[in-house]
C-alpha cells in the first residue's frame, strides 16, 4: 500500500535516483550533488475521500520558486505508475491534485493505531538539471466518519445458565469493529429489546477497545423461555452517529432442575408364545424438560425383576424398547410383570410397570412388509405439506396368516391418515393422507400399523412421518397498524420503534427482511435485518403533522411471500414559534365621541403552534386606564368616549403571549387617530360683549377698516373654517358697513350722515357637516365726534338688546311647524319669558353701576370721553374668556 514504505520500493526508488544522479554527473557533476544536498520536504494534510481534481498543494509556490527562468521549470513524479493512482501533478505549475482513485485512509493504512498519522509519501523532481531539486512530499490523510460499525457475524450467540444470579456478566466476544479512528470509532453499545431481564454494559481495556457485556437483571427459567432474540446496536461518535446492527441470540443453558417422568406408568402388552427372538414387544417412554446431559434418561429393570426374566426380555437403555431375547416357554407362565426405572442425573428414578401376556398360538405370528411410495430414509417417511388429500404414502402386505381366518389390520396414532384394504388384492393395505398436511401445525407424526389374527396374536410396526416445510406462509406483523407519537425538533437518526414480524415457515423461508413501502418519505430509514425504524432528519410539525406509510416484511423463500403494515407517525407540537401579528403595526381611525366600549378595531394574531402552545392572549402594555382589549378576540375598545380636542392621537403597545412553557411573545404598536366631529360652535373672542360699542368719527372716509369680528373653532378641517355675515342692521343708513366673510373685517362703505348708534347682528358660522354650527354677536358703533353722555349710550344699547331678544322670541313663537307637535309649548314660552325678565334686570343693574363709576371718574378730573379701541391684538390667548355670546338660534 501507498502509506507503507516498503523496503523493496525504497530500494527501487533509491536505485533510480542514484542512476539519475550518475547520469547527470557526467553532464554537470557539481550542480547535481549540490542540489541533492538541498532536498526539501513538504507536508500537506487532506481529508480522505476527496473527489478527483481537488487541489492538495502548490509545490512551486510553497518553495517560492522563480517561474520566470528560462528554460521553464518542470515537475515530475517519481514512480508515476504508483503515485498517479492517488495524485496528479501539473508539470508546469507544480500543483498537486487528487486523482480518480479516492484516498481511503482505512485502505491506505490498515490496522494503523489511532495515535499515528496515515500518510502518502511521494518524491517530486524539479527539472531541468540546472535547477534540479528532489522534493519529499508527505500527504497526511485525515480520517472522516465514512464507515459504520460492523459486527464480524450477523448473528451472535451468548449462553447464559438459567440459574445465573442477578448482575451476572457475560462478555459478547464478537464486538463491533469500525475502521475509522478516534472519536469516529465505536463509542457505545445498546440493546433494542432487553425483555426486562437484561441490560448492556461496556468495558474498555488498556488498549482502548470496547467490549460489551450482557448483564442479567431478572430471573431466568429455560423451561419457560429458552431463547431471547434481540438486536445489539453499535454506535460510533460521528455527528450524526452511524450504527451497526447484529442479531443477538441469548441461549438459556439448562440446569438440572427437573427429573424424568413416564408418559404411562401402567402398560399392557401381549406376545405370542412362538414369537421369534428379536420380536418388538413394547416401548416405555419417559421425558425430562431439561436439555442436554441433564435430560438424558437411562432405562433399566428394577431389582425386583428376576434375572431370568431380564435375560428373556432385553431392554434398550436409551430408547426404552423391549424385545424378545430368548424363546418363551408357554408352559411356564402365562404373563410377566416387568418393572422399568427411568434414571436421570441426580434424580430419584421414575417407575413404570409392563404387564406382558403370553398367548399360545398354532400358527406363527403375522408379519408386515412395507413398500413405501413416498420418499423414505432410515425408517422415516418424508411428505411435503403441499401434498393434497388422499396422497398415497405406503403399501403394507400382511403375511404368515391363515387364509381361512380373518385378520384385523388397523392404524393407531393421531393425524390425517387412514389405512384401508386395497380392493384388488387380499392382505394388501394402503396408507394415505385424509387431509392436507401443515408443517406449522405438526412437523411429524408417529403411527403404528397393528395386525391381529384370530388367535389374538398382535404385532405392531411403527411408522414415523416427517412433514417437509414449504414457503406457504407470509410473514405476519405483530401489529398491522403502528401508531407512533414523536415530538418535533427530534435529533437526527432518532430511534422510533422496532417492527417485528414472524414467519411460521422454517429455515430461510422463515427469515424476514424489513423494507419501506414506496410511499414512505425519504426522511425515514428502516434496518432490513432488525426492523429498527429511525427518523434520519429532524421533524417539523408546522411543516407536516402526520406521516402515514407502509412497511413490508418479506421472507427469503421461493417464491417470496410478503405482508404489509401501516405506520402512522403523529408529530407532537413544541412551543418553537412565537405569536405573529398579521401586520407589523396597526392604525385605527375613529370619530371622536365614539361610544365607550365600542369596537375600535381587531388585532389579528396567529401562532403556528397547536394546542396551548398556539393559544394567544393579548394585553395592553401601556394605556390600560383608557383602553381595554379582548384577550381572546383581539378587539380594542375605549372605556369612555374620547374627545379629539383633548387628545387627537393615542399610541399603544400590545403584547401577544402564547400558552407554551416557557411562553413566547411579540409586541406591536397600535395608533388610534380620532377624527374630528363638528361638536364645537365658533367662539367669538372680539367683540367681548353684545353691549360693547366703538366710537366712529363722522368724517371717517368710506373704505376705512373700522374693526373686525374675531372668532375661533376648536374643531379641525372644514369644521373649523369660519364665515362671517351680517344678518341684521339697525340705525343709520342701510349698507353703511360691510363685513369680509373670510376675515370678519368690518369696513365703512358709505359716508356717515347720521349720528347715533349703529348695530350690526353678525352671524359667525363654521362649515361643519351635516349641519354647520354658528354663534351670534352684536357689533355696535356710536357715530359722533365724542362721547358726551355714556349713560345714554348704555341705555340705548340695553334697549336695542331688549328689542333684539323680543324679536328672537317672536320668531320662536311664529314657528308653528316646529311647535305643533310639542305639547309643552306654553310652558316653554313661560319659562323663556321669565328668563328674559331676569336677564333684563341683570343688564339694567350692570348699566346703573357703570354710570355711577363714570360720574365718579369725572369728578376726579379724569378724561370725560370713553375711548374704546377700534382694533385689538389678535393674540387672544390671554383674553378674558368670560365674554357674553349669543347661542345658536
Amino acid at each position: 500500500m501507498c502509506g507503507i514504505m516498503c523496503n523493496n520500493r525504497r530500494f527501487n526508488l533509491r536505485a533510480k535516483l542514484w542512476g539519475l544522479c550518475i547520469l547527470l554527473l557526467f553532464i554537470s557533476p557539481f550542480p547535481c550533488f549540490s542540489n541533492f544536498s538541498q532536498a526539501k520536504e513538504i507536508v500537506y494534510k487532506i481529508k480522505e475521500g476527496l473527489p478527483k481534481g481537488k487541489i492538495i498543494g502548490a509545490i512551486g509556490a510553497d518553495l517560492e520558486l522563480d517561474f520566470s527562468v528560462d528554460p521553464p521549470l518542470l515537475f515530475n513524479l517519481a514512480l508515476k505508475k504508483f503515485s498517479e493512482r492517488y495524485v496528479s501533478l501539473n508539470s508546469t505549475t507544480g500543483e498537486l491534485y487528487t486523482s480518480e482513485n479516492e484516498m481511503d485512509r482505512e485502505a491506505l493504512c490498515p490496522g494503523l493505531p489511532d495515535s499515528q498519522d496515515c500518510f502518502l509519501a511521494l518524491d517530486v523532481f524539479i527539472l531541468p538539471q540546472q535547477y534540479f531539486q528532489l522534493v519529499k512530499i508527505r500527504i497526511i490523510v485525515e480520517d472522516i466518519n465514512d464507515n459504520k460499525p460492523s459486527f464480524p457475524v450477523q448473528e451472535i450467540h451468548v449462553s447464559v445458565p438459567e440459574n445465573a444470579q442477578v448482575n451476572s456478566r457475560f462478555a459478547v466476544e464478537q464486538s463491533a469493529v469500525d475502521p475509522d479512528a478516534g472519536i469516529y470509532g465505536v463509542q457505545t453499545y445498546w440493546l433494542v429489546n432487553d425483555y426486562g431481564v437484561f441490560t448492556l454494559d461496556v468495558e474498555e481495556n488498556d488498549s482502548g477497545e470496547l467490549t460489551p457485556f450482557l448483564i442479567v437483571t431478572g430471573p431466568l427459567d429455560r423451561e419457560t423461555k429458552s431463547e431471547y432474540t434481540t438486536s445489539i446496536i453499535a454506535e460510533d461518535g460521528g455527528s450524526p452517529p452511524l450504527l451497526g446492527t447484529a442479531t443477538l441470540k441469548i441461549m438459556i443453558i439448562d440446569v438440572n432442575d427437573n427429573c424424568p417422568q413416564f408418559t404411562e406408568s401402567e402398560i399392557n402388552a401381549t406376545v405370542n408364545g412362538n414369537s421369534t427372538v428379536g420380536t418388538h414387544i413394547a416401548r416405555v417412554h419417559a421425558y425430562d424438560p431439561d436439555q442436554g446431559e441433564n435430560a438424558q434418561i437411562t432405562y433399566v429393570y428394577s431389582e425386583r425383576v428376576p434375572i431370568g426374566v431380564k435375560e428373556m426380555f432385553s431392554l434398550d437403555k436409551v430408547t426404552g424398547v423391549i424385545k424378545l431375547a430368548s424363546k418363551i416357554d408357554t408352559n411356564t407362565s402365562k404373563f410377566y410383570k416387568l418393572s422399568v426405572l427411568a434414571k436421570g442425573p441426580g434424580c430419584i428414578p421414575a417407575l413404570a410397570t409392563l404387564t406382558l401376556h403370553v398367548i399360545k398360538v398354532v400358527f406363527g405370528p403375522p408379519a408386515l412388509m412395507p413398500r413405501y411410495i413416498a420418499h423414505e430414509d432410515d425408517g422415516i417417511v418424508f411428505l411435503k405439506e403441499s401434498e393434497p388429500a388422499n396422497s398415497p404414502v405406503a403399501f403394507f402386505t400382511v403375511k404368515n396368516t391363515d387364509r381361512q381366518q380373518q385378520i384385523d389390520c388397523h392404524l393407531e396414532g393421531d393425524g390425517p391418515f387412514k389405512l384401508s384394504p386395497y380392493k384388488q388384492f387380499k392382505d394388501e393395505y394402503l396408507l394415505e393422507t385424509t387431509n392436507a398436511l401443515d408443517y406449522e401445525k405438526n412437523k411429524e407424526y408417529e403411527l403404528s400399523v397393528v395386525v391381529k389374527n384370530y388367535q389374538g396374536v398382535l404385532i405392531k410396526m411403527f411408522v414415523k412421518i416427517q412433514v417437509i416445510d414449504e414457503n406457504d406462509n407470509a410473514p405476519i406483523f405483530e401489529q398491522s397498524l403502528v401508531n407512533l407519537f414523536i415530538e418535533e425538533n427530534n435529533p437526527p437518526n432518532m430511534f422510533l420503534t422496532k417492527l417485528h414480524a414472524t414467519d411460521k415457515d422454517s429455515k430461510e423461508r422463515g427469515e424476514v427482511v424489513y423494507l419501506l413501502g414506496s410511499d414512505a418519505p425519504s426522511i425515514f430509514a428502516l434496518d432490513r435485518v432488525t426492523g429498527v425504524l429511525v427518523a434520519s432528519t429532524s421533524l417539523d410539525r408546522e411543516e407536516k403533522e402526520k406521516y402515514s406509510f407502509t412497511v413490508r416484511a418479506v421472507d427469503r423463500g421461493t417464491p417470496r411471500q410478503e405482508t404489509f403494515a401501516t405506520v402512522t407517525i403523529m408529530v407532537l407540537d413544541q412551543n418553537d414559534n412565537s405569536p405573529r401579528f398579521i401586520n407589523k403595526d396597526f392604525t385605527f381611525f375613529i370619530p371622536e365621541n365614539f361610544p365607550g366600549f365600542g369596537e375600535i378595531g381587531v388585532l389579528s394574531v396567529t401562532d403556528a403552534d397547536s394546542g396551548k402552545n398556539g393559544w394567544v392572549a393579548l394585553s395592553i402594555v401601556n394605556g390600560s386606564d383608557i383602553f381595554v382589549i379582548d384577550t381572546g378576540r383581539g378587539v380594542l375598545r375605549a372605556k369612555n368616549p374620547l374627545d379629539r380636542e383633548q387628545q387627537g392621537t393615542y399610541y399603544l403597545w400590545i403584547e401577544a403571549v402564547d400558552g407554551g412553557e416557557p411562553s413566547r411573545s411579540c409586541v406591536t404598536m397600535v395608533t388610534v387617530l380620532l377624527l374630528d366631529v363638528n361638536d364645537n360652535p365658533p367662539t367669538v373672542l372680539f367683540p367681548q360683549s353684545n353691549q360693547s360699542y366703538m366710537l366712529v368719527l363722522p368724517n371717517t372716509l368710506p373704505g376705512t377698516s373700522i374693526t373686525e369680528v374675531y372668532a375661533i373653532d376648536k374643531d379641525t378641517g372644514m369644521n373649523a373654517v369660519i364665515v362671517y355675515s351680517i344678518i341684521k342692521r339697525k340705525g343709520g343708513e342701510p349698507g353703511s358697513f360691510d363685513i369680509d366673510p373670510n376675515t370678519g373685517n368690518i369696513t365703512l362703505r358709505k359716508t356717515l350722515n347720521y349720528r347715533g348708534l349703529y348695530s350690526l347682528l353678525v352671524k359667525v358660522s363654521d362649515h361643519g357637516q351635516p349641519e354647520p354650527l354658528y354663534t351670534m354677536v352684536m357689533v355696535n358703533f356710536f357715530v359722533n365726534e365724542t362721547v358726551s353722555n355714556e349713560s345714554y349710550i348704555q341705555s340705548l344699547l340695553t334697549k336695542e338688546a331688549d328689542m333684539e331678544m323680543e324679536s328672537i322670541m317672536r320668531r320662536l313663537i311664529d314657528q308653528p311647524s316646529r311647535n305643533k307637535d310639542f305639547p309643552c309649548q306654553t310652558v316653554l314660552i313661560g319659562l323663556s319669558t321669565a328668563c328674559l325678565g331676569l336677564l333684563l334686570t341683570v343688564i339694567t343693574q350692570a348699566a346703573y353701576m357703570c354710570s355711577k363709576r363714570v360720574k365718579k371718574h369725572r369728578k376726579r378730573g379724569k378724561r370725560s370721553e370713553a375711548e374704546i379701541p377700534l382694533k385689538i391684538n389678535r393674540d387672544f390667548q390671554t383674553a378674558d374668556r368670560g365674554f357674553s355670546e349669543m347661542s345658536n338660534i
